[in-house]
């Protein structure tokens, strides 16, 4: 099987009381993230029933291109001051099923 691209689908959920720098930290990863060579898309969203909640909707052309986001600069920044405001975070690799 031979994969043209990788989904990322990431949800974080703010620590209660860090909603708003939570979302403030991760507005500014979007456009350096969708910058980047190989950014087919870098989509951040916000739950409309949980204001604690939000994801990341990301497709990269190929392994490099994400290899290069996740070892980028503005990448390793935004890790390092989400640390303490996320209270979990999960990330899950996606492959688009072909019906």
């Amino acid at each position: 099987m031979i994969i043209l691209s990788i989904t990322i689908n990431a949800i974080l959920k703010a620590k209660p009381g860090n909603e708003a720098s939570l979302r403030e930290e991760l507005v500014k990863v979007v456009q350096a993230s969708q910058n980047e060579e190989g950014c087919i898309n870098y989509t951040l969203h916000e739950s409309t029933e949980d204001s604690k909640t939000f994801v990341f909707y990301e497709t990269w052309a190929n392994e490099d291109a994400l290899k290069s986001h996740i070892e980028s600069e503005h990448y390793s920044n935004y890790r390092k001051n989400i640390e303490t405001l996320i209270e979990q975070r999960e990330v899950y690799r996606l492959n688009v099923i072909n019906q």
